[in-house]
């Protein structure tokens, strides 16, 4: 018996089988009569079987005609699961997308946009990566995102490009019952607070550093060195220290007054960046488009 390539014969009997008539399915299928019995016959002559016998003014099926006729109407059903899942999929409701981010955009900017785009398109397969900002654009350029959401304002390789989705404003944070709590400062005056700076190396301390040096100041007084952001904050909640961070990551602890900014006139204005990145020459899925939109 030769292979089975006439796939769209299969469909074509089918419609045959169900309709018991050669003409009906030539209406269904939009195609001539002959064309429909070109079509099964065809298949008949591949598969070495007789799959239909005429009767009166129609057909019917014979015994191995009912049990490939079931064959070919799960195949006429993945066919259409497959056109259902490929219009979704260009209309971006379907497919997997993947974003590598840093750890302020990921916990504190994209939970918002990853639960609307699942609410919208539940047959979406989101993946989030948490990594610093090195090695979320290593995973961009490699392929293993789609996209990359940089928060710190990092330099970004060459062959990306970048679409700026927030200036979040950079707060000093001291206990809420500081002496200098919700007051303006100077950051002579600042300077004289001992400070809890996150590890060598890390953009903000870099920038809370080169923040003094550019109003001739030496760096401020490291009182601690923490690697984590909760704890960092709980130690701030607990009485001691100074800390210069986003105001994405203490709002809510603003808000319900667990610790207090201290304002600093030299300050106003600056920001942290939080961009999208994408590769340059490369087209993104629909379904990543409408999520890059989406951000």
């Amino acid at each position: 018996m030769k292979n089975v390539s006439n796939l769209y014969g299969l469909k074509v009997f089918h419609y045959v089988a169900y309709m018991e008539s050669f003409t009906r399915a030539a209406e269904i299928l939009y195609i001539s009569q002959p064309a429909v019995t070109m079509q099964v016959r065809k298949l008949e002559e591949e598969l070495n079987v007789k799959l239909l016998e005429p009767k009166g003014r129609g057909v019917v099926l014979t015994t191995a005609g009912k049990e490939i006729a079931k064959i070919a109407r799960r195949l006429v059903g993945i066919e259409r699961d497959v056109r259902r899942y490929s219009s979704k999929y260009n209309s971006g409701q379907a497919g997997k997308v993947t974003i590598a981010a840093t750890y302020l955009p990921a916990n504190y900017l994209l939970p918002e946009a990853l639960a609307e785009s699942k609410l919208l398109y539940p047959l979406l397969d989101l993946e989030l990566i948490t990594a610093n900002a090195e090695k979320a654009f290593q995973l961009l350029q490699h392929y293993e995102s789609d996209i990359a959401v940089i928060g710190g304002g990092a330099a970004e390789p060459k062959g990306l490009s970048k679409k700026i989705i927030k200036r979040d404003p950079l707060w000093f944070i001291v206990h809420k019952e500081h002496p200098l709590a919700d007051k303006s400062v100077t950051l002579r005056e600042l300077r004289k607070l001992p400070f809890i700076v996150r590890e060598e190396g890390s953009s903000m301390r870099e920038r809370l550093f080169a923040l003094f040096r550019s109003h001739g100041h030496q760096p401020p007084h490291i009182g601690l060195q923490m690697s984590g952001l909760n704890e960092t904050i709980r130690t701030v909640m607990s009485g001691y220290g100074t800390i210069f961070v986003s105001a994405l990551e203490v709002k809510d602890y603003v808000e319900r007054g667990e610790v207090a900014r201290v304002h600093v006139d030299e300050v106003v204005g600056m920001a942290n960046e939080i961009a999208a990145y994408l590769r340059e020459e490369d087209d993104l899925s629909p379904a990543a488009d409408n999520f890059y939109r989406l951000i």
